[in-house]
C-alpha cells in the first residue's frame, strides 16, 4: 500500500449543493441523544470571520474528503465496486489534524456499532469497508482515531443527552451513506473505463468520467501506475450529522498518477456481490415496509399504495439488470429512483436476498408511507421509512 502524500489544497469557489446525505435523525437518535440543532448554519471553508459554534460549523477541519480504495493485490470487496477508505476532515488550506483525542481512540468499533443496534451498518461495512491486510477492525479503529476524532461537530459536547460513543456510530454511518452516493465503478464504466489486464487509460479520461455526474473534480491516486484511490471533496453546511454536504473541487492537481498509461486492474479472485439470480422480462415492483406489503413502484419510479401497479421490463446487464417502464429507463439520480425518457443511462441493479438492490444494499427509503393519491419518492439515502422492493415476474 503506497504512502499517500497529502499536499496543500485550497477550496475552489465552484461548488454545487449535494444531497442531504447526513440527514440521519428525526429528533433524538435511535441509539443516543440528539445532535446539535443548527439555525442558518454557515458553509464550512466559506466564512470570512471566526465561527465560535463548532458544533454547527466544522472547523478547523472544514473540507471533508470521502476516500475510496480499489485494491487488487490482494483484492478486497465486490469485484464491481470500490470500497470505503474513510471520511477525512482537512483544513480549508489542505493541511489536516490527526489523532485529536486519545481518550476516544476506541478499539471496539464492531461492538459499539452492534450495541447501538446498527447491524445493517455493520453488515455493509463488512462487505464494503475492507482492509487489504484482512484486519477490518483495526482499519476501522485507525480511521476513527485518526480522522473521526478530529471532526468538531462530532464532539460529545455537541449532543443533547449524549450517550457515550454514539458519535462513533454517526461517523461510520455518515461515511457509508456518502460512499453509497458515489458509485465510482459506475461512473467509470459509463465512460467505457472498466477493469482490464491489458487496457490502459489517461488521467484526463478518468477525471472527466468522475467529474461528469457531479460537476466537480476529484483527486485520483495510483500505485505503480495502477489506479487505486479516489478522493471526493465536500464542504458542509452545518454539522456532519444533520447538515448538507456541498461538493467542491480540490484546488490544483495533486494526483500521483501518470498522464497516460494508467492501469485499472481487475480484482481477480475478489468477492462477488450477493445477488442470487437476475430477473428478466416483464413484471411489477412490489414494495414492503415494516414486514408488510404496501403498494408498488409506478412508472415514474415513485411509491404508490393505491391503484394499478406499473409494468417494468428487466434486462440483464453485466452482473445485474436494468429496469425500464413506460416512462423510460430507470436510474438512481441524486439518490432518488427515477424512470423517465430523459434518463440516458439506466442504473444497473442487483438482487440481494431476492430484493432489488442499489450499490449492494436492498434497503430503500421514503419520508413516509404514502396514502390515497400521494406518491412518495424512493431514495437510496437514509430517511424515516425504510422499504424493500421485489421484482414480481408477470
Amino acid at each position: 500500500m503506497p504512502s499517500l502524500l497529502r499536499s496543500l489544497w485550497s477550496v475552489s469557489k465552484a461548488f454545487f449543493t449535494y444531497a442531504h446525505l447526513a440527514q440521519l435523525y428525526s429528533g433524538s437518535s435511535a441509539y443516543g441523544g440528539s445532535p446539535p440543532t443548527c439555525s442558518n448554519p454557515a458553509l464550512s471553508c466559506h466564512n470570512t470571520a471566526s465561527v465560535q459554534d463548532t458544533c454547527c460549523f466544522n472547523s478547523p477541519g472544514g473540507q471533508l474528503l470521502q476516500t475510496q480504495f480499489w485494491d487488487t493485490s490482494p483484492p478486497t470487496g465486490p469485484v464491481d465496486s470500490w470500497t470505503v477508505h474513510g471520511l477525512w476532515p482537512d483544513h480549508c488550506d489542505g493541511t489536516y489534524d490527526a489523532n485529536c483525542d486519545a481518550s476516544r481512540a476506541y478499539t471496539n468499533i464492531s461492538s459499539i456499532i452492534s450495541a447501538a443496534g446498527q447491524t445493517a451498518l455493520l453488515g455493509y461495512m463488512n462487505t464494503y469497508w475492507k482492509d487489504y491486510q484482512g484486519d477490518d477492525e483495526s482499519f476501522w479503529e485507525h480511521e476513527w482515531a485518526k480522522h473521526g476524532t478530529c471532526i468538531s461537530t462530532l464532539q460529545p459536547s455537541c449532543y443533547t443527552n449524549y450517550v457515550p460513543q454514539q458519535e462513533v456510530v454517526d461517523y461510520f454511518q455518515i461515511a457509508v451513506d456518502l460512499f453509497k452516493s458515489l458509485n465510482s465503478y459506475q461512473y467509470l464504466s459509463n465512460a467505457g473505463i472498466v477493469p482490464s489486464s491489458t487496457s490502459t487509460y489517461t488521467a484526463a479520461a478518468i477525471n472527466a468520467a468522475l467529474k461528469a455526474p457531479r460537476g466537480v473534480s476529484v483527486t485520483i491516486q495510483c500505485d505503480n501506475s495502477a489506479l487505486n484511490e479516489i478522493w471526493y471533496f465536500f464542504n458542509v453546511r452545518g454539522s456532519v450529522q444533520t447538515g448538507t454536504f456541498v461538493a467542491t473541487d480540490p484546488d490544483g492537481s495533486k494526483s500521483d498518477c501518470p498522464a497516460t498509461g494508467i492501469k485499472y486492474l481487475p480484482k481477480a479472485g475478489g468477492s462477488t456481490p450477493p445477488p442470487s439470480g437476475t430477473p428478466s422480462g416483464k413484471g411489477t415492483l412490489s414494495v414492503t415496509t415494516g414486514g408488510v406489503q404496501k403498494g408498488c413502484v409506478i412508472s415514474g419510479g415513485t411509491w404508490y399504495t393505491t391503484g394499478t401497479c406499473a409494468t417494468f421490463t428487466a434486462a440483464a446487464s453485466g452482473s445485474g439488470f436494468t429496469l425500464t417502464s413506460s416512462q423510460g429507463k430507470c436510474a438512481v439520480i441524486s439518490n432518488v429512483l427515477k424512470c423517465a425518457s430523459t434518463v440516458s443511462t439506466a442504473t444497473v441493479f442487483t438482487l440481494v436476498s431476492g430484493k432489488v438492490a442499489y450499490n449492494g444494499s436492498p434497503t430503500w427509503y421514503a419520508s413516509g408511507v404514502p396514502s390515497g393519491t400521494t406518491q412518495a419518492p424512493i431514495s437510496a439515502t437514509t430517511m424515516s421509512t425504510s422499504l424493500t422492493i421485489t421484482f414480481v415476474a408477470s
